[in-house]
């Protein structure tokens, strides 16, 4: 999915998320897992969830603010509630408050099977521009 380079970064493609949708009220990525994503004990580490947990707020939140202001995360908590060794896993973030300077958006990460392996919250800074 095409976006405004100020909508996604390089690392993004680094990692692997790809953006499946997108809109200012839901964004979901997927990625699909290999061994480069496994800590040592074979299972995906946590920090590609919490990529693709920041991946998904942050589009979401640009997308809202459109041209206005851009969206910059200040605080990412992830918790990781199940290990995943392969297949793909999929984010979906919804906004749960969003106003002038602040939004909090939450971010579920899902196995192939649709159980809950993670979830996050993202509070983004709207800066002006």
């Amino acid at each position: 999915m095409d976006l405004p380079p100020t909508y996604r970064s390089p690392f993004d493609d680094h990692v692997g998320c790809r953006l499946v949708e997108t809109g200012p009220d839901r964004v979901v990525v997927e990625l699909a897992v290999s061994e480069r994503h496994h800590q040592p004990d074979g299972v995906v580490h946590g920090g590609v969830y919490t990529a693709m947990v920041e991946t998904a707020a942050s589009v979401g939140a640009n997308l809202w603010l459109a041209e206005s202001a851009t969206a910059v995360g200040v605080v990412n908590s992830t918790d990781f509630l199940k290990g995943v060794r392969g297949g793909t896993l999929r984010a979906e973030a919804l906004p749960v408050q969003r106003g002038r300077s602040l939004q909090l958006w939450r971010v579920l990460v899902t196995s192939e099977d649709g159980a809950p392996v993670a979830s996050g919250t993202v509070r983004l800074m709207n800066l002006r521009r």
